[in-house]
């Protein structure tokens, strides 16, 4: 049946002037020729990345209604409409929309851009410069007060040893956070649905781990990965195993000498979850909505002693979220925590077809 149906799309798509198709392929953003039946007889690559239709169908109910407003009234239409990032999770694109018919009562143009997006990364990157300008005070200030702490002992050998030895931790301190800045500003401008890859679920975690290893050996924590159930996710690898790498680590910061972290998978309606459970201090309930928030510490102390900067969970959440699909956490004190990213895959289905 399906297959008939393939067929039948392909006999109407040749029947468009190969002087459009050809227009339509050159043209920036999505664009989409819907057929009476709502079925697209052309897409182009922008449109099929955007993940709005399924088995040659517009799944958007909005878009849907615009184009039969279209069809009936022959008349040109513009608008803005919302599409989720993936079948989980609270991303959204904002798209605009432009519909044009082609012929009267049968054949719809859409084109589509996601313009919006540009007003988005505006509005986060000052918020983000903001944010930067109150965290970075403390580590240029205490560098200010150390160096003039040095230039006062300096007769001293054994103060200016000690001085010296504090600038450094506030120096990697600083070049710690310049580095989670850019990469959280990297993550946050860019799409990695538009030039996504299918990735092993398995290969980027076992990638991660590996990063992770010699700080886990240093603190005496042991990393174990279940690795039962692989899937082929669709995404950007680096963001994949940046997210995976940050929440192993935030999980061996946190965690006592002899401990173990233990990175586990399972999958079910095409959705993987990736686990990420410690045996560390735990977070208190009041502070589990908040983890993700940029530059938020549930234990300042602690994350001075370890370097922590307050961005790698707001790093995974924007990854996971631009990758359509969300992140959790359990925690209770002293006993631990798990984060667990869900995400969807690329379905046996999809695969056979």
């Amino acid at each position: 049946m399906w297959r008939r149906a393939k067929a039948e799309e392909a006999q109407s798509q040749r029947k468009l002037p190969l002087m459009l198709t050809t227009v339509l392929d050159q043209l920036d953003g999505a664009s989409l020729v819907i057929a009476p039946g709502e079925v697209a007889i052309f897409t182009n690559l922008e449109a099929e990345q955007l993940g709005i239709l399924r088995d040659g169908r517009i799944q958007s109910e909005e878009l849907l209604a615009s184009i039969r407003v279209v069809r009936r009234t022959n008349a040109k239409q513009t608008g803005t409409i919302e599409i989720a990032r993936g079948p989980i999770g609270e991303g959204k694109r904002e798209i605009t929309v432009t519909l044009i018919p082609l012929t009267e009562n049968e054949l719809v143009l859409v084109l589509l851009s996601d313009e919006s997006e540009a007003q988005r990364v505006h509005d986060v990157r000052r918020d983000f410069v903001a944010n930067i300008s109150h965290e970075l005070k403390t580590p240029i200030g205490a560098l200010s007060l150390l160096s003039e702490a040095v230039l006062g002992a300096k007769e001293d050998s054994e103060a200016v040893s000690r001085f010296a030895a504090r600038m450094q931790v506030e120096a990697k301190r600083l070049t710690d956070l310049v580095q989670e800045i850019i990469q959280l500003s990297r993550v946050q401008d860019s799409d990695p649905l538009k030039e996504a890859q299918l990735i092993s679920a398995s290969d980027i975690i076992k990638e991660a781990l590996d990063q992770c290893r010699t700080t886990a050996d240093s603190r005496q924590i042991v990393l174990t990965f279940q690795d039962v159930e692989d899937g082929m996710i669709l995404g950007d690898r680096d963001q994949l195993t940046m997210a995976i790498h940050n929440l192993i680590e935030n999980a061996i910061n946190y965690s006592p000498a002899d401990t173990k972290v233990a990175v586990s998978t399972s999958i079910e309606n095409d959705i993987i979850t990736i686990s990420v459970a410690d045996q560390g201090i735990g977070i208190p309930e009041a502070e589990v909505e908040r983890i993700f928030e940029r530059f938020y510490r549930v234990d300042p102390a602690r994350s001075r002693e370890t370097g922590g900067t307050g961005l790698g969970l707001s790093i995974v959440k924007h990854i996971i979220t631009k990758h359509g699909g969300e992140i959790s956490v359990w925690s209770s004190e002293n006993v631990g925590s798990t984060f667990s990213i869900r995400l969807p895959i690329q379905s046996q289905t999809e695969d056979d077809r």
